[in-house]
């Protein structure tokens, strides 16, 4: 069909990560200009495209950036709980 679907937990992290450059930028008393948030904000979305992107193909669903993105947050807190010997 040509459409690109866009998973909703890596649209979501926009919003995340544009809070936590502001808290950043607050808890060492910086002042970036709306240019360099955004700049850095496209950096951190380019990443997240890049990693649903790699999931998807790594586990069989090339160009399903919904199932790479659902992998890779799977993966991301099941080796966060293991490196804390949860699991």
């Amino acid at each position: 069909s040509g459409i690109l679907l866009g998973p909703a937990k890596a649209a979501n992290a926009g919003g995340v990560a544009t809070s936590a450059l502001e808290m950043s930028q607050n808890s060492m008393r910086l002042s970036w200009t709306r240019e360099e948030v955004d700049e850095r904000l496209h950096r951190i979305m380019i990443n997240i495209h890049d990693t649903c992107q790699a999931a998807a193909d790594q586990y069989g669903a090339p160009g399903n950036l919904v199932a790479g993105a659902n992998i890779a947050g799977f993966l991301r807190v099941a080796n966060a709980m293991m490196d804390q010997g949860l699991v």
